[in-house]
């Protein structure tokens, strides 16, 4: 009996490890947070609206996302980010892949001098509107972070001014310790 227990035991450890080094590391502090709000516009229209939580200057954020309705063929057609966080960073990239029914969201605070972040808060990035390609109507939308090409994944990227680093240019053996990998929600509005 104690040999079945102490096997058990050993099992179920052994299955926790994955868990427990796929966790989020945030060098920073708290896990950061992205949020992905569906909601239904009418039966071909649904939105995602993307939020993000954070508590420390971000200059950089991917947010690849899969999207699924059953068997319904659907696009991520256009997306609004007037009146989100990142209205004022100087790229703010929209790539759909109607093929893996993807859209790859790509925000940079920076391609010049201007000195733009994402202050920690939260709210609402951008708005995805998704539409049905077939004309049939959309009964539930799916959304998953997952990655994209070339290798885009769920990953934002803190600035360079906070912690020990404080200088121009990151060593690419530090560099990593900018990199954040949020956490996913997914959350349906009513």
């Amino acid at each position: 009996m104690k040999l079945m227990l102490m096997r058990s035991c050993l099992v179920a450890v052994l299955l926790m490890v994955p868990a427990v080094v796929s966790a989020q590391i945030d060098q920073f502090g708290t896990t950061d947070t992205v949020y992905a709000d569906v909601a239904k516009v009418n039966e071909m229209t649904w939105t995602i609206t993307v939020s993000y939580t954070n508590d420390e200057s971000v200059v950089g954020l991917s947010i690849p996302l899969k999207l699924s309705a059953g068997t319904n063929r659907i696009v991520a057609d256009s997306a609004i980010y007037t009146g989100g966080r990142v209205e004022n960073f100087a790229f703010k990239g929209f790539r759909p892949d109607t093929a893996i029914q993807c859209v790859t969201l790509g925000m940079i605070a920076n391609m010049g001098p201007t000195r733009n972040r994402l202050m920690p808060g939260e709210g609402r990035l951008v708005t995805i509107f998704v539409s049905s390609l077939d004309g049939d109507p959309i009964v539930d939308l799916v959304v998953d972070t997952t990655t994209t090409n070339p290798n885009n994944s769920l990953m934002t990227v803190a600035d360079d001014v906070q912690g020990e680093f404080s200088q121009d240019t990151i060593p690419v053996t530090q560099r990593e310790k900018l990199e954040i990998h949020p956490a996913f929600l997914m959350r349906k509005t009513k």
